[in-house]
This record gives C-alpha cells, sequence and structure tokens, in this order.
C-alpha cells in the first residue's frame, strides 16, 4: 500500500476526537500518506485520494437549510462520481439513514426475524412524526405494545440536542414529548451499556454506565429529563446510573452472538465504521439492541488506529485484486466499506 493517499474529510471537533494528527504519524510509519479534507476548497486540487473516510453528519443536516452546506455536499458528491477508482469509507445513503432514527429503527426491528437463534431483540417503538392530540398518541402507544416506563429521542440522531432524551412514567406525562421523536419501551438492564465498536470484519466490545432501573408499569413520577452523553460516558457519575438496590450482575454478552449481530449489521447497512448499542435485559438476558450510531468516538479501542488502517489496506487490495482478474488491467470499480453497498447519490 505504500505510495497510497487517504483523505479524511471530518468536522474539526470529529478529528480532535479521533486524534488524527496522531493517526497520520501512525499511518505515515507504514507508508501512507493521511490528508485533510478541506471542504471550502476544490477537492480536484487536494486528490487524488485512494481512499477517503468521512463523517458528513454536520453538512448532510445543514443542508436541509444552509445553501453552503449544500454546495459543500454537491461538491464531494461531484468528486466521487467524477473518481470512480476512490474508495468511500462509508456510502452516504447508508449514512444519512443512520441519521434518522425512524429508518435505524426500523432497520433494528428487522433484525428480529434473521438472529432470533442469537435471542437478540429491540424494545418496541413509536415513531411520532408531527404533534397529535394526547388521546392518538395514548392509543397509538398502546397499540404498538409499548410499556412504561417509555424513554424519548429526537429524530435527528446527530448534534447536541439528539442526546437529550427523556423517561416518561405515564400516559399524562407524553404532553412532555416534543415531536418529530422516538418513544422506546425502557428496559431494565442493571445499568450496563455494552457499546460495540465496529471497524470492518473487526469489532470490540466496551461497557460503560447507563441508567438504572426503574419499576414497571405507569407511575405518577415526573418525567425525568437527561442527556445521553452526561449518563453513558466512561467517566460519568450521576444519580440516574446509581441502582437502588444490590443487585447480581447480569452476565456479559455472548461473543458469539455480538459476533453475529455485526455480520448481519454490516451486510443491512453496506457500513464499515459504526457502533451498536446493546444492553441485557435484567429479567430474559436478551441482548437488545437500542441504537445504532455513524463512525463513533472508538473510546476505549486502544486497537482502532491499527484496526482502521489494517481495513483501510484491506479494501483496497480486494479492489485492485478483483479489478486485475476482471480487466487485466488496474483500472477499479468504487467500493465501500459494507460487503453489499453500492456508493450511490443522494
Amino acid at each position: 500500500m505504500s505510495g497510497r493517499r487517504v483523505g479524511f474529510c471530518l468536522s474539526h471537533k470529529k478529528r480532535r476526537r479521533m486524534n488524527l494528527d496522531a493517526f497520520a504519524e501512525f499511518c505515515a510509519g507504514h507508508g501512507v500518506e493521511v490528508v485533510e479534507i478541506d471542504l471550502t476548497q476544490p477537492l480536484d486540487r487536494q486528490g487524488p485520494f485512494n481512499v477517503i473516510v468521512h463523517k458528513l453528519s454536520d453538512v448532510i443536516v445543514d443542508a436541509e437549510h444552509d445553501s453552503q452546506s449544500q454546495q459543500f455536499l454537491a461538491n464531494f458528491q461531484n468528486y466521487v462520481s467524477a473518481h470512480p477508482g476512490t474508495v468511500l469509507l462509508d456510502p452516504l445513503p447508508a449514512m444519512i439513514q443512520l441519521l434518522d432514527r425512524f429508518a435505524s429503527y426500523r432497520i433494528m426491528s428487522k433484525l428480529h426475524n434473521s438472529l432470533r437463534d442469537w435471542r437478540i431483540c429491540s424494545p418496541p417503538y413509536l415513531e411520532v412524526q408531527t404533534p397529535s392530540d394526547m388521546s392518538s398518541i395514548q392509543k397509538a402507544v398502546m397499540e404498538q405494545g409499548l410499556s412504561f416506563p417509555l424513554i424519548c429521542k429526537t429524530r435527528v440522531a446527530h448534534g447536541s440536542l439528539s442526546h437529550e432524551m427523556c423517561l416518561i412514567f405515564s400516559e399524562d406525562s407524553l404532553a412532555d414529548i416534543r415531536p418529530p421523536c422516538v418513544l422506546q419501551s425502557f428496559v431494565n438492564h442493571g445499568a450496563v451499556l455494552h457499546k460495540v465498536f465496529v471497524v470492518g470484519d473487526r469489532h470490540f466490545c466496551v461497557e460503560r454506565p447507563s441508567l438504572k432501573n426503574f419499576p414497571s408499569g405507569p407511575c405518577d413520577r415526573k418525567t425525568i429529563f437527561f442527556n445521553s452523553h452526561q449518563v453513558s460516558k466512561p467517566e460519568s457519575s450521576s444519580d440516574l446510573t446509581a441502582l437502588d438496590e444490590q443487585m447480581p450482575c447480569l452476565p456479559p454478552p455472548s461473543s458469539e452472538a455480538i459476533a453475529a449481530l455485526v455480520k448481519e449489521l454490516r451486510v443491512q447497512l453496506g457500513m464499515a465504521l459504526f457502533g451498536v448499542d446493546i444492553i441485557i435485559n435484567l429479567h430474559t438476558h436478551t441482548l437488545t439492541i437500542i441504537d445504532i450510531n455513524i463512525f463513533p468516538g472508538y473510546e476505549g479501542v486502544p486497537q482502532f488506529f491499527s484496526s482502521l488502517l489494517s481495513h483501510i489496506e484491506s479494501v483496497l487490495d480486494k479492489q485492485t485484486s478483483a479489478c486485475l482478474q476482471a480487466t487485466g488491467s488496474p483500472e477499479s470499480t468504487q467500493t465501500t466499506g459494507g460487503p453489499s453497498a453500492a456508493t450511490t447519490g443522494l
């Protein structure tokens, strides 16, 4: 892979959290040049790139109402379309669907059948698209089989507001929701969250603090508003994560079940860089998926640099080999991080 160039198109915050400068030094030691892509400048002047690794969440979300972001996104897509030999990690359509919790939760619910043998599921949920009268929302909650307490999350799964959530304990408190949003049955899980970080065909499981147990069923308790970042960061310490009683530790998730889940999601998503939030049901010990994340922070994964570089090398090697076998020449076709995805436009 000597002499190949990898462009990183990330926000300043993401570059800092990932420690891109350190990753660039790591790659340089393996003969790979890392280039930071500036969307305010023509990409043709910054290329060529063998691979582009990106997280364009800010640009995609802002493009709905900001003309400059629309232009940045169009320029990026035009460059990718004009350079089919550039490998894109990950495809834009796949990323866009994970920015919408309505779409990602539909994916999660479809996993029940394919992963039933592994006792993997996701909680019942309800899409609330627009403000409705209270009786309609209450009826929909009952029809969809949701049970109190409920956790309410914003539809857009990006930005600071996406981490603002609330726990709702009764039908009357449904007045506290702000559509568009997702209502999801809260599952008691012993205040432990398992974050699965995926890098190509490798994955890593990291344990984090999470919300404590609450009595099942409706009650008069007032809605609890919280920020998920403040609850589930490695260093988090909150009253919401402190168990009220002594309880035995839940068994860790089965490594075989996690591997089966990651394999299935890579096919379904067509992505290589993503995260999955998993809890273990306190009563049934069922592995329960509660969220899927785009290009997460990979905190607590010391092998991230080597795993990412290894995946980049693997994708390029497979691409080169396939093209040589098919045409007998180095002419390339665009590939993605997922085994079944195609990099298409929006």
